[in-house]
């Protein structure tokens, strides 16, 4: 069995060692949901591991062991409890702050790239060995690379078999099995439950494809409603008093997402469809990075307190997200040096002469789509519809192009757009916009500021300080939109 959390062992592979087991106490007899996804409670006398705001009747401490993940508890031998359902809470990076391999590994296999290739060839993809990479693996997780997809294809699936009515077939095939023997034996051997006899356990099915995707609360849901409705495009997005929705893309499958927030859960109750259920567990972790539901902003909002004790905090606030890093970056370019009105016009036009029909609206335009058109239909200076082209044109490669970080080196793209667009595109949470009009205004009447300090979450102090008035008046009456970097207008080109 691997080590528990406590105040005297050192931490094992994957251990939080910022949790003692008295802090994990104290939160799961609370209850406190700030904690959910964090760490999970594994109970001796039962076999079951639990979510720590579980509303079973708790168990004493000394039948208790905590685990940093549900994939650590699953590997000590327990069983997810069928009343908080471990697979719906909310994710718990490993990473913390920093683009690292290990980061960029767990996200590519979260995109399906062991279901779709070899282990070889994402070692390819990360530019290192694969020993080096089980290494990793085993120093973080304390399991082999395969052994985490398997275990998070499985949680999927046993999240789709609770909340939908989907048949045991289609839920193995949305889960990236091909085999429905493969899918039974892999489920039992995770679950430790059969599909079918989970299913007759309990399911909260409605109509469609509904799903309920956690966060750890506070969630500031008003600015993130703000920002989106002042940004969308009608055809494309879609903004309601509860509600965020869009036309959605991965790969060659089409389909759309409505999120409806349900503060008193701590979720979103997201319907879906798709034309092809398989890339159904990409989509749905790509929801969750738009509506940034994997924060912990309860952390992040101390560290920025410390920094800024006069920064008049906006708890819960989440990071923007766009759907890829290619519409953040065209989003970025056609809002230099105009308005926020001006850049959505921009982008209207755009999805209206080049995206691709919807049932109701329109998808994005590829990249291929924006490569070879004139772009004449857009009024705006012919050396930004050339960066335009050329970043489209470099996305021929999308793998070379997955860190909006790398872009300078096209002429036109300067690095305020860069940052911009992997704030919000990839969901970056260490991006400084230095040159900022507004965060330059709101640091004049907040005193001195070392950015480097905040690291790794300047994204979140960016929007903080966004947010504060000083800020919000200079956007407000700047001619610029929030995508342009410097209180000239202007972009710095390499």
């Amino acid at each position: 069995m691997k080590p528990r959390m406590d105040d005297t062992s050192a931490p094992g592979p994957g251990m939080l060692p910022e949790l003692t087991a008295e802090q994990c106490r104290q939160a799961r007899l609370a209850r406190d949901a700030r904690f959910d996804g964090r760490f999970f409670v594994a109970v001796h006398s039962t076999g079951i591991y639990c979510r720590p705001i579980c509303p079973a009747l708790p168990s004493r401490e000394s039948r208790v062991h905590y685990y940093p993940s549900a994939l650590a508890a699953a590997e000590a031998g327990f069983r997810p409890c069928l009343r908080c359902r471990p697979d719906s809470a909310p994710h718990s990076p490993a990473w913390r702050g920093s683009r690292t391999t290990f980061e960029r590994a767990l996200r590519l296999i979260d995109e399906g790239a062991l279901r779709e290739g070899s282990l070889g060839e994402l070692c390819e993809r990360l530019g290192i060995g694969e020993r080096y990479l089980r290494q990793l693996f085993q120093q973080h997780l304390g399991v082999a690379p395969k052994t985490y997809a398997l275990h998070r294809q499985c949680l999927f699936a046993k999240q789709l078999l609770h909340q939908t009515s989907l048949p045991v077939t289609e839920v193995a095939h949305a889960s990236g099995f091909h085999s429905l023997r493969r899918f039974n034996d892999a489920f039992r051997r995770h679950i430790r439950l059969a599909p079918r006899e989970l299913r007759r356990r309990g399911n909260d099915a409605g109509d469609g494809l509904t799903l309920s995707l956690a966060y750890r609360p506070p969630y500031a849901w008003q600015p993130l409603h703000d920002f989106h409705r002042q940004r969308a495009i009608e055809g494309l997005e879609w903004v309601g008093e509860h509600h965020y929705g869009r036309h959605v893309s991965w790969g060659d499958a089409r389909g759309w997402f409505t999120a409806e927030h349900h503060p008193e859960e701590h979720a979103f109750r997201v319907r879906l469809e798709l034309d092809d259920l398989s890339v159904l567990p990409q989509v749905v972790q790509q929801i969750r990075r738009v509506l940034d539901l994997d924060a912990d902003t309860h952390t992040i909002e101390t560290h920025l307190t410390g920094l800024l004790p006069e920064l008049s905090l906006v708890e819960g606030l989440r990071l923007p997200g766009v759907w890829s890093p290619f519409e953040a970056g065209v989003r970025a370019i056609l809002g230099q040096q105009v308005s926020i009105t001006a850049a959505r016009q921009l982008v209207s036009r755009l999805v209206e002469q080049l995206g691709e029909p919807a049932a109701q609206g329109r998808h994005f335009p590829t990249p291929a789509r924006v490569a070879a058109s004139e772009l004449d239909f857009l009024r705006m200076p012919g050396a930004r519809k050339a960066t335009l082209q050329r970043l489209a044109a470099a996305f021929v490669e999308p793998e070379q192009m997955a860190d909006p970080l790398q872009w300078t080196s096209l002429k036109g793209i300067g690095l305020w757009t860069a940052r911009y667009a992997a704030m919000r595109g990839t969901g970056h949470p260490d991006i400084w916009l230095e040159g900022d009009a507004g965060v330059r205004r709101a640091l004049g009447h907040l005193g001195e500021c070392d950015p480097d300090q905040a690291a790794p979450w300047r994204s979140y102090l960016t929007l903080q300080l966004w947010a504060q008035p000083p800020a919000r008046d200079t956007l407000e009456a700047s001619t610029r939109d929030t995508h342009v970097p410097h209180a000239t207008g202007k972009e710095a080109t390499p």
